[in-house]
């Protein structure tokens, strides 16, 4: 899964850049554009692996680590060409989340969940990342708005359970369900699909 993996890394750092970019918009200092950055890529991982009893992957991995550093660096050096390239960063967000939450998924039947908790797991990898950088930049949280952004995971989670129950090869699984999330996400901000609301 070495190319899994490598995406993960990718996912971290577009992740790291958009949290740091949220802090640059309101004008916080450096190390608050730093810390925004490092909690919204490890955020939504270091909980999955809380509710497993594991230690979060970034402490035994540092490759994580430079991934975030990375990102960081990338938004405060680039901030202003960054901002011409929202719809490109956008892209890259959406795939960072379809693979952050498949990754998810494996991870957490790997260590012996039931599906419908890895489902709801690899979810919280890709979602829980965001919540915390716009609670910490006194926003709501996008999962909270009319947009299809979790719902989009929880497909594409659900497609990965049923493809593994029936046997596909686990990489082309991975990236079918990935896909399947970054296309959900992609037509529904096309097209401003979004769920009803509730006494709307």
């Amino acid at each position: 899964m070495n190319i899994i993996y490598s995406i993960d890394l990718l996912g971290t750092m577009v992740f790291a850049i958009s949290g740091a970019m949220a802090a640059n918009r309101k004008h916080i200092d450096i190390f608050g554009a730093t810390f925004t950055g490092f909690v919204t890529a490890i955020g939504g991982g270091s909980l999955r692996d809380v509710f497993l009893n594991l230690r979060p992957v970034w402490v035994d991995d540092g490759n994580y680590l430079m991934a975030i550093l990375a990102g960081v660096s990338i938004s405060i050096l680039a901030n202003k060409q960054l901002d011409r390239l929202a719809r490109t960063l956008f892209l890259f967000d959406a795939i960072g989340i379809g693979f952050f939450c498949i990754v998810g998924v494996q991870k957490s039947l790997t260590h012996g969940s039931t599906e419908i908790a890895a489902i709801i797991l690899g979810m919280f990898s890709a979602v829980m990342g965001g919540v915390i950088r716009d609670t910490l930049m006194n926003e709501t949280p996008l999962i909270f708005r009319k947009e299809i952004y979790a719902t989009a995971c929880l497909s594409g989670a659900i497609l990965y359970v049923v493809l593994g129950i029936i046997g596909t090869d686990s990489t082309f699984n991975a990236f079918v369900s990935a896909g399947v999330i970054f296309l959900i996400r992609l037509i529904a901000v096309r097209y401003k699909l979004s769920l009803p609301v509730i006494g709307g």
